[in-house]
């Protein structure tokens, strides 16, 4: 049996006017979703995937249900985007997690599409489970960025997989055995855009209600910044597998969900069953001890680690008015460049987008490229103007957005046929995860 404790939080942020994320919080299913696509397709997008991930995943709650289920909400999505032209090109993130029973064990299925991101906090360790489907992301596993580069990489929110911008969608695919105490953190990039991993980490190990720790989150990531929308969603383990040092809680996930979960779970009810031998009769006793004196040793770490966390609120809070201060007269001293959209062209203009005070934007380039050969997601953000540091970190992003174009045409250029297995249907792919994330 397997007993969930989880919170949630939200904010629209500093910048945004809409807030487009949508979070999932049930007894045995969360999610969490980030819509893109103008003003209105994000909302829309985001609403309609998570509907459809809960009414299909609720006719066949497994992990290949779930799968499945994801295939379906990128289907409801991407037709209503043809059936409606206001809507056209909206799509949006998903990554998501289940509690599903694979021969007689409960298991935690989780899958992901996009650059949502889902964490797992293990004894004391915060380990990222999924990949994001990114263009920098594509490029580090290419050796052009480094994973350091990529973090802060100006066009790192250029996606090369989404729900609902085509009519077939990937979709990433782990399976975990839910151990006593763990946590785990489903978040938009709104989070993961403005705190580290270990700012992160010091929220998830200070406080016990995973509500409070989901509302300080997103409390934190607004202060930091707020320049997206910022989405959490955190689950507790209150009741599963105990943490054993003598039986392995990681296994690589195979391809075919249920066959593999069979074989290793029931390695595992086999170690279970069997009687213990005089050795491990002798040593269980100690073994007990030492978890109870971890378990000591980390409540006794997170009271210490509290104020901690305390003291970064404040620091955090006062590098954001100084850094407030300094871009406010950055705002006023230095000149910004935009990528807009003419006559179906994309074009670089000098200035603030719509003017600022007397200065009017100055056209400094027509760079050739169509609207039609970029990911029809973007073109809300385009119409709008897309503010850019220097003419040619403009040009880079425009040439990002072709690149993006390509992948989603043809994602055989960026990888994506790479990640799937011959035994695999092509609408699934099983991930091999770092083996300190996937349990079995």
């Amino acid at each position: 049996m397997t007993l969930l404790r989880s919170g949630s939080a939200t904010d629209t942020g500093l910048v945004r006017s809409v807030n487009q994320d949508l979070a999932v919080e049930s007894p045995n299913l969360f999610a969490v979703a980030d819509g893109m696509g103008g003003h209105a397709g994000g909302e829309v997008a985001s609403r309609l995937a998570v509907d459809a991930l809960a009414v299909a995943f609720g006719r066949q709650p497994t992990g290949a249900g779930l799968s499945d289920a994801v295939t379906e909400a990128n289907a409801t999505v991407w037709q209503r985007s043809q059936e409606d032209p206001d809507l056209r090109g909206m799509g949006t993130t998903l990554t998501a997690m289940a509690v599903v029973n694979e021969d007689g064990q409960d298991v935690l299925a989780l899958v992901n599409v996009g650059d949502s991101r889902s964490y797992r906090f293990h004894d004391g360790e915060m380990t990222q489970i999924t990949s994001d489907h990114s263009l920098a992301e594509e490029m580090v596993k290419t050796g052009e960025l480094t994973s350091a580069e990529a973090a802060v990489h100006p066009h790192r929110h250029i996606l090369t997989r989404a729900l609902g911008v085509s009519p077939e969608v990937i979709v990433d695919l782990w399976r975990i055995q839910p151990v006593r105490g763990d946590r785990f953190l489903l978040c938009s990039d709104g989070l993961t855009n403005e705190l580290d991993t270990g700012q992160i980490s010091e929220v998830l190990s200070s406080v016990t209600d995973p509500r409070q720790v989901a509302q300080l989150l997103v409390r934190a990531a607004r202060t930091h910044g707020g320049s997206d929308n910022i989405t959490v969603v955190v689950v507790d383990v209150v009741v599963g597998e105990d943490d054993d040092d003598s039986s392995p809680t990681v296994a690589a996930v195979a391809p075919d969900f249920r066959s593999a979960s069979s074989d290793t779970l029931a390695s595992s009810t086999d170690r279970a069953t069997a009687g213990p031998t005089s050795d491990s009769e002798a040593s269980a006793p100690s073994r007990r001890e030492r978890r109870r004196a971890r378990r000591r040793a980390r409540r006794a770490a997170r009271g210490r680690r509290l104020i901690t966390f305390r003291t970064l609120l404040f620091v955090i809070l006062f590098g954001a008015v100084l850094a407030g201060a300094y871009y406010a007269v950055r705002w006023y001293d230095t000149n910004s460049f935009y990528v807009g959209v003419n006559n179906n062209e994309l074009v670089i203009y000098q200035g603030r987008v719509g003017g600022f005070l007397w200065y009017h934007p100055v056209e400094v380039d027509r760079t050739g490229v169509t609207t039609a050969d970029v990911p029809a997601n973007y073109l809300g953000e385009l119409r709008a103007g897309v503010e850019e540091s220097t003419v040619k970190s403009a040009r880079t992003y425009v040439a990002n957005l072709v690149s993006a174009k390509l992948c989603l045409m043809n994602p055989a250029t960026c990888g994506g046929s790479t990640t799937t297995p011959a035994t695999t249907p092509a609408t699934t792919t099983a991930t091999t995860a770092p083996t300190t994330t996937k349990v079995t």
